[in-house]
């Protein structure tokens, strides 16, 4: 097993921090699984058009995603109008 050294802002590390206690994990859990993630996908000639089952997979997981969202509510932004300011 190879050992890894990263540096990265307070910031990021404050939010991977929130994130690894989160998943009951620590920094260096979170950052593995990350790194194990690349290791389970497969290697594809990107100059080729993706096979279905690639569309498939990834449309899954943009769904997966898209549940995890929570608490977003858009009737608090600002209109168009007043993110320039415009006057009627």
């Amino acid at each position: 097993m190879k050992t890894v050294t990263v540096s990265i802002d307070d910031e990021t590390y404050r939010r991977a921090e929130a994130k690894a206690a989160a998943r009951n994990t620590s920094v260096d859990g979170l950052i593995t699984d990350l790194l194990n993630g690349l290791r389970d996908t497969p290697e594809r000639d990107w100059t080729k058009p993706a096979p279905p089952e690639e569309f498939e997979r990834l449309k899954r997981l943009e769904e997966e995603t898209r549940k995890q969202i929570v608490g977003f509510d858009t009737s608090d932004l600002l209109s168009r109008d007043q993110i320039y300011d415009r006057r009627s």
